[in-house]
């Protein structure tokens, strides 16, 4: 491993990792279900997973005694937190802190409380792998938001560090969600109400620097990261990548309206009132569902529900019938990193309506259609191109299905290997001068 030291000579040493090194992954939740501990994994380069909540340790093991007709939504859920493939030796989950962190986070009444909350936590969380010790790994992998501390004590022992900005910067999704609580202000409380904005933003900016390679899932992250004035040099875009639990069989062709399938949490940074919008229009032509938490206030949820199936937050292993049931996703975002849903859908041979800040691979015209922000005419125009041309609609449903294998787990997991170890750059003079006995 290189750089236990923390000297000076040192430093140029730990901007790369060579292929024998292995990697610390510090990950609050599943996201896009514990893909980067799984892949270091496959690869012999996982030095350990640090969690909160995780289905193989601690207490939540006991659930899978519970019969499964017994079981909430919420035991699926969990349940479902599972990184397969990684031993439970190279897992260490807070799980006490996992649980604190979920009921704070029901507590919080207020966008205060919830970005409170959220600091909170990655501050505790860092706090506790520094306690644990980083070991013989030679670089450290975090995420957005939850790394900082972790970082920042990491690059000062000369290891590499990593982390991964999943969704454009919180100053970028502000300045798009200003007009929204303009526009809709029934929806959601309004950011301005935020009294640990600016910390969480300032914060965010501090991870970009104490990291020597930033992963952005799409072009629209990095353009993000360099509007805000952050190290774009330092940014690599992976896009993201689907495995084969998403492989949906053939589709079966029905008769009656286009099914458009919506995913992620109802609101207004995705979109939700096009949605509406668009439901509204096209009453006759097709019905919507949407899956998610619901973050929107009491009378939007109705409105919704006059025109849209809400089925509410659903447990991956669920997820796929419901990617079945539909004809075509629809994901009108206004701010996102790279929505793993939209690749989902399309390894289920979905056509995919997205905008340009969904950070999606669909090519328009040909897997699906990129129509921009905030219009509903151009979701309601597409929309009806596949409600009237249905052989259209099956060769979207093919493209989709091809695209997907374009970017499925194996083409991500080389991508990220070959971002993670960038060639070894040459040592400046006053570097090798340091390094000379």
């Amino acid at each position: 491993p290189i750089g236990r030291a923390a000297n000076p000579c040192c430093r140029w040493r730990s901007r790369f990792i060579t292929m024998s090194q292995t990697c610390l992954v510090a990950q609050i939740g599943a996201r896009m279900h514990y893909a980067v501990p799984r892949l270091l994994q496959q690869e012999g380069r996982l030095a350990h997973l640090y969690t909160d909540i995780c289905a193989v340790k601690g207490w939540p093991r006991a659930l899978n005694l519970v019969p499964a007709p017994f079981r909430s939504v919420q035991m699926r859920r969990l349940l479902g937190r599972t990184p397969l493939g990684v031993p439970r030796s190279r897992i260490t989950a807070f799980t006490a802190f996992g649980r604190q962190y979920a009921q704070r986070l029901r507590r919080a009444a207020t966008p205060s409380d919830t970005t409170s909350t959220v600091i909170w936590a990655g501050r505790t969380f860092c706090k506790k792998i520094i306690g644990c010790g980083l070991g013989d790994a030679a670089a450290v992998y975090t995420f957005n938001n939850a790394g900082l501390e972790l970082l920042q004590h990491a690059r000062e022992r000369g290891r590499f560090t990593v982390m991964e900005q999943t969704i454009a910067p919180k100053q970028i999704e502000c300045d798009w969600l200003r007009g929204e609580h303009e526009k809709f202000p029934d929806w959601e409380p309004a950011p301005a109400q935020d009294r640990f904005l600016n910390e969480f933003i300032a914060r965010e900016a501090d991870e970009w620097q104490a990291a020597d390679v930033i992963i952005c899932g799409s072009e629209f992250v990095r353009e993000g990261i360099a509007q805000c004035g952050g190290p774009v040099h330092r940014c690599k875009v992976v896009p993201y990548g689907v495995d084969s639990f998403f492989r949906a069989t053939e589709r079966t062709p029905h008769h009656g309206p286009l099914r458009v399938l919506t995913v992620g949490a109802i609101g207004l940074r995705k979109g939700s009132p096009y949605v509406l919008a668009a439901a509204r229009q096209l009453r006759q032509g097709a019905t919507f569902r949407m899956v998610g938490q619901i973050k929107a206030r009491p009378n939007a949820v109705a409105q919704l529900r006059e025109a849209v199936e809400l089925a509410g937050p659903v447990p991956r292993s669920e997820m796929l019938a419901h990617f079945q049931w539909a004809d075509v996703f629809l994901l009108p975002s206004l701010c996102e990193g790279s929505a793993t849903a939209a690749y989902e859908a399309l390894a289920c041979g979905l056509p995919v309506i997205a905008t340009p800040n969904t950070g999606t691979i669909v090519r328009d015209g040909v897997e699906g259609f990129i129509v921009p922000t905030r219009d509903v005419g151009g979701i309601v125009k597409s929309l009806e191109k596949l409600v009237n041309d249905r052989n259209f609609l099956r060769e979207m449903s093919k493209k989709a299905r091809q695209r997907s294998t374009e970017f499925n787990f194996s083409v991500y997991r080389t991508n990220l290997l070959a971002a993670l170890s960038p060639a070894k750059r040459t040592p400046s003079l006053n570097e090798r001068l340091l390094s000379t006995p």
